[in-house]
């Protein structure tokens, strides 16, 4: 496989021995690929962290790469765009029926 299809381990990720690959996304076929370390974390609830840093590391990355980015329009796009495609998610599995029958 080329490299240039990887991206690079982070440095900070290289030169600590503890250090492991939580997330990987490839784009094949014309969708995403996913592979993921379940069981990392005993409260569900810490994957919501892991994506709010997620959403954090994404704008912070396009505004490196453009000083005139408006980055909180970016990151109101980004969660439009979650928002949106959670609620085929939601309907996946069960959705907001689902919820209320367990409350």
């Amino acid at each position: 496989m080329a490299q240039d299809k990887q991206l690079a381990i982070p440095k900070a990720a290289a030169e600590d021995a503890a250090a492991f690959e939580l997330l990987r996304v490839w784009v094949a076929n014309q969708s995403q690929q996913v592979t993921l370390r379940p069981g990392i974390w005993q409260e569900p609830s810490a994957w919501g962290v892991m994506l709010a840093d997620l959403a954090r590391n994404i704008v912070l990355v396009h505004s490196e790469t453009d000083p005139e980015l408006d980055t909180e329009a970016f990151l109101a796009a980004v969660l439009e765009g979650f928002d949106n495609e959670i609620e085929s998610v939601l309907d996946e599995f069960g959705g907001e029926d689902r919820e209320h029958e367990a409350g």
